[in-house]
């Protein structure tokens, strides 16, 4: 029997709000001052209008203490509007400015309190309704310029979900618009959490071989049919990182190595290849099943611009040169290079 998935109650995923909670203060409170002293002012310009019971004499320590007590309602009836003039002011002026001022002050409680309940809430809601989602374990160096990466290849960071134990990296995240959680990737409560089964994939870069192959370890254990993609830097774990169950092995040392290599074999040969592995350059490399109206086809024929490098079928790799990719069969994973400049 599958074994249940147990969301942490302690730490819902979060994401980042438009407005900081500082700023949102600062905004309010300014807005509200702003109106009490228009309010003052205009009590002060027309303070012959009012009547103190007190002395007689209306000073400007009593308009301010008339505004305080005529915006709060409070209203105990010593500094009176007498003229026709000043309960015109009252009725006309002061009393949407005291709507006005009371809208912000409950607004602001709903922001602080009853708006911030319900954005747990709805986080927790869709953490319980993650399908289909990416997830990074580990917002490194490497980490963070896949997420990168993918946003700027079109996916919607709210499909994104960055689990790392820093705080200060998950800040990061969380700016970019990628729902984040803090917690340990190795442990099995942390990636349940974030519905580990239901990934479309997982990247994990955890900046440590060992760690990032115990992650896979765990990964693997929970979520046996997702696919995993592991960065190692020594090339002696590569094959314990496959034999953790990981699919993708990127080494970037290696990659560094292949990088200089084409660089001492031409000019334009190491650009073109991280030109390759980048959406910002003008050309790039995808992977894709063989659309139903490709199968027939050759590898040299996709429609559009693209241009076919590889099949992936049954296991066995096909480059565009061999006789067997002269036809695209049903269930073929296509490897080609497409312009993403228009």
């Amino acid at each position: 029997m599958a074994r249940p998935l147990r969301l942490s109650p302690a730490k819902p995923l979060r994401r980042a709000i438009q407005v900081p909670v500082w700023a949102d203060l600062a905004l309010r409170l300014g807005a509200a001052l702003l109106l009490v002293s228009i309010v003052i002012l205009v009590h002060w310009l027309d303070r012959a209008g009012l009547k103190d019971s007190h002395d007689g004499e209306v000073s400007l320590l009593d308009v301010v203490y008339f505004t305080m007590i005529s915006i709060t309602t409070t209203g105990f009836g010593d500094i009176t509007p007498v003229s026709d003039k000043a309960r015109l002011i009252e009725a006309v002026i002061v009393t949407p400015i005291r709507l006005a001022v009371l809208f912000i002050f409950v607004g602001t409680a709903y922001n602080f309190l009853i708006k911030r309940t319900w954005e747990n809430w709805r986080m927790r809601r869709i953490q319980e309704r993650l399908t289909g989602h990416i997830v990074v374990l580990g917002f490194g160096i490497s980490g963070s310029q896949a997420v990168s990466e993918l946003i700027e290849r079109g996916t919607d960071p709210g499909r994104i979900v960055v689990l790392d134990p820093g705080a200060d990296r998950l800040e990061e995240a969380e700016a970019m618009g990628c729902n984040v959680l803090e917690g340990d990737a190795s442990r099995d409560e942390t990636l349940m959490a974030v519905r580990i089964a239901e990934a479309s994939t997982v990247l994990v870069s955890a900046g440590r071989d060992d760690t990032s192959i115990l992650i896979v370890l765990t990964v693997r254990h929970l979520a046996p049919k997702v696919p995993i993609s592991v960065v190692v830097r020594a090339e002696d774990n590569e094959i314990l990182a496959r034999q953790a169950g990981a699919d993708n092995v990127i080494n970037p040392v290696r990659f560094t190595g292949l990088l200089l290599a084409g660089s001492a074999q031409g000019t334009h040969v190491s650009d073109y290849l991280a030109d390759l592995a980048s959406a910002s350059g003008d050309v790039q490399l995808v992977e894709r099943e063989a659309l139903p109206e490709e199968v027939g086809l050759s590898l040299d024929d996709l429609p559009g611009r693209a241009r076919g490098l590889r099949i992936q079928r049954g296991g066995r790799e096909i480059g565009f040169w061999q006789p067997e990719a002269q036809r695209i069969e049903a269930g073929d994973v296509i490897v080609a290079v497409v312009p993403t400049l228009t």
